[in-house]
């Protein structure tokens, strides 16, 4: 009996070894997690903000008020108003346009009598010419009139002013004291004065000298 018991619990010991266990625990092996989902990336226009909203212009706005110095077509336009000595301002309105038929006759009797003198001496001469117009009755109102004046003028012949040289410097001079004369730009030591003439010649006028510039004496 002892031995009959005994190779049973050898039998019942072999068969109990040769049955694996159930796996309870963790694996022994890694395990792989499940890969996530790709998510496309999609490329966000240009004209979108962060937010997501469209990024329009708005076409009601008004466009900003000009500053002051903006419109440089308007400044073009404006006419430079000359600054300075007697020098600096024939400088900067020297040209062989006069600009309108009265000044080119103020112009014209400035080069004629006194293109030679100094600039002082030809505005001088100017202003007689337009002392004259603005004497009020006595003389002709205009520059014109006061030149065609009979026996006032030697240069003047007829009814028509003697052509002269556009490109000629003196012709521009001319032109520039003129607009200084009608513009009353510059003072001169004539004051008011309505008469000259020239050194080499004593005329009998019972007038009142006032000055002496370049080759010309001044009289009122």
């Amino acid at each position: 009996m002892a031995t009959i018991r005994t190779a049973l619990l050898f039998c019942l010991a072999l068969s109990v070894t040769s049955i694996s266990p159930a796996q309870a625990g963790p694996s022994a092996e890694p395990i792989t997690p499940a890969a996530a989902p790709t998510v496309a990336q999609v490329a966000v226009p240009a004209l979108l903000d962060p937010q997501g909203e469209p990024t329009l212009s708005d076409t009601s706005a008004k466009p900003e008020p000009k500053q002051d110095g903006d419109d440089s077509v308007a400044a073009l336009a404006e006419p430079v108003k000359p600054t300075g000595d007697l020098l600096t301002m024939v400088a900067q309105l020297r040209g062989p346009d006069a600009g309108s038929r009265e000044i080119e006759c103020l112009a014209t009797g400035i080069y004629f009598e006194s293109k030679s003198e100094p600039l002082a001496g030809q505005l001088a001469v100017g202003k007689v010419i337009a002392n004259r117009a603005a004497s009020g009755g006595r003389f002709p109102p205009t520059y014109c009139g006061v030149l065609f004046q009979r026996g006032q003028f030697s240069f003047v012949h007829g009814h028509s002013l003697p052509s002269v040289p556009r490109s000629n410097k003196q012709w521009q001079t001319a032109v520039a004291i003129a607009k200084i004369v009608d513009q009353d730009l510059q003072q001169s030591s004539v004051g008011n004065a309505l008469f000259f003439h020239a050194r080499y010649v004593s005329p009998s006028w019972h007038a009142k000298r006032v000055a002496s510039i370049g080759n010309h004496i001044f009289y009122r």
